[in-house]
């Protein structure tokens, strides 16, 4: 029996090869998969930053409200959505421009001369000679004017509809921080998630090491067979193969994290917060529903551009109606400053619009379009919101399950690996008991990692998906609603 275990045949050494990095390439296939969140756009500006300072030699130490405040101070989707906001109250401001005053003064000298020809002037026409042309001749002119709008339905609409889209731009930024929140959140969670997984697997190799080692001293020994010595083998190539595929994907999680808070290339930093877990117990569904409705800065956002499509649909049928404005003017008129008089002017004005080639309608029909496309996409995201709402408390709840399965397994595993161990330092059976030993804790640890970062993202979603996201991160992550 012993010189069979000793010399297998090719036969069985081949399908054991064959089982033995199927295993593997499973399980370091199952390894690399992990939740992940979609931000708005295929290249989303919240990915992106624009870096603060330049980088320092020394190492910065990084939690996760550090990592939040520097992305909400950053992050290039907020930067942008800000500029919006500003072009926003620059319309709402050229709209009211409209409907105020508008004075203005002039200074004018003039020094010219005429040709008496070209005005039709012929000198067979006069008893007496005219000349072609005359001057040169003067006047100075100072004159202040103003005119004023003192009734334009449409104009006074369409300023109540920039002052609501104003309002929108206010929200979309409110609500641009929620997603900066949640961009860093999974970004943070992600990196710890790699960092707890390059420990886990950091261990499995001195674990793997350390058995290949035996096999090696009980092969010289003529104890064990080629064969196990070749399974422990392959067993600590795959953990050193996964070693360094964490490592490259932690280094790589840093560099997208530092791109979303806007940290200045090349600066050093280290990740402080370990992944935490506690319970959160959720509250009832209509209560998530009531503050998400109530608090959600894009749902906000959408009303605002309702409010708004549907005073520029009033302010496109007001083309029909008359409007009513006056203009005065006030000043000194003379060949010189020394020798003039003061002249004033004041005109009132009622335009009635009686046909302008359908423009009217077609500014109505415009608009008509235009609120019905904003009410479908309202209607659209509360629809969103009750899924969004519903989706993360299902996440959270199968993640929470999850981290306690996932926990239990870990201990089970360990427990099978050290009886696993034993019976292969007795003598009692082969290493591939202990290599595959290894695999289960190598999968339960894996499964362990996984459900904690699903279990604290899921929270970081939920409060993005009530509205509270900026607020509330760091209570839902402590387990504090």
């Amino acid at each position: 029996m012993r010189r069979l275990l000793a010399y297998p045949n090719r036969r069985h050494l081949s399908w054991t090869l064959v089982l033995l990095f199927a295993v593997t390439g499973l399980v370091a296939q199952n390894s690399t998969s992990a939740p992940s969140i979609s931000l708005p756009g295929s290249q989303s500006p919240f990915t992106g930053s624009e870096p603060e300072g330049k980088a320092t030699p020394e190492v910065l130490q990084l939690n996760f409200q550090d990592a939040i405040d520097l992305g909400l101070r950053n992050n290039l989707g907020l930067l942008i959505s800000g500029d919006q906001t500003i072009t926003a109250r620059g319309e709402r401001w050229k709209e009211l421009s409209n409907l105020l005053p508008n004075f203005q003064a002039q200074l004018q000298e003039n020094v010219e001369t005429e040709s008496l020809t070209a005005l039709g002037f012929k000198s067979n026409l006069f008893p007496f000679p005219l000349p072609r042309v005359i001057g040169p001749f003067n006047y100075f002119d100072a004159r202040a004017s103003v005119s004023q709008s003192l009734f334009n339905f449409k104009d006074f609409e369409q300023e109540r509809a920039a002052s609501e889209r104003l309002k929108s731009a206010q929200y979309s930024f409110k609500d641009a921080r929620e997603v900066v929140v949640l961009a860093v959140g999974n970004a943070y969670l992600q990196a710890i998630a790699t960092a707890s997984r390059i420990e886990t697997t950091e261990a499995q190799v001195t674990n793997a090491q350390a058995l290949y080692d035996k096999a090696v001293d009980q092969q010289k020994a003529g104890l064990n067979p080629a064969i196990d010595t070749l399974r422990a083998q392959v067993e600590l190539q795959t953990r050193q193969q996964q070693l360094i595929a964490a490592r490259n994907d932690f280094a790589k999680q840093k560099l997208s994290l530092a791109r979303i808070i806007g940290l200045p290339p090349g600066q050093e930093f280290v990740l402080t917060e370990k992944a935490p877990y506690q319970a959160l117990t959720p509250l009832p569904l209509e209560v998530y529903l009531q503050r998400a409705y109530t608090s959600r800065s894009d749902y906000q956002a959408a009303q605002a551009q309702v409010r708004a499509a549907e005073l520029s649909r009033r302010a496109a049928s007001a083309g029909h109606y008359p409007t009513l404005g006056f203009d005065a003017n006030y000043g000194d008129i003379g060949v010189t400053p020394g020798q003039s008089n003061g002249t004033w002017q004041v005109n009132g004005g009622l335009n009635i619009p009686i046909f302008a080639g359908g423009k009217t309608h077609s500014d109505v029909l415009e608009a008509d379009a235009q609120l019905k496309q904003l009410r479908s996409q309202l209607g659209d995201l509360r629809g969103r919101i009750d899924y969004e709402v519903r989706s993360a408390l299902l996440d959270l709840n199968s993640a929470a399950d999850q981290v306690e399965v996932a926990r239990s397994s870990v201990e089970l595993a360990e427990e099978a690996l050290t009886q696993s161990r034993d019976r292969f330092t007795a003598g009692v059976t082969d290493n591939l008991e202990v290599v595959q030993a290894q695999e289960s804790v190598a999968s339960a640890h894996e499964s362990y990692i996984q459900s904690l970062y699903a279990h604290n993202l899921a929270k970081v979603e939920l409060a993005r998906a009530i509205g509270d996201a900026e607020q509330g991160v760091k209570r839902y992550l402590k387990g504090e609603h």
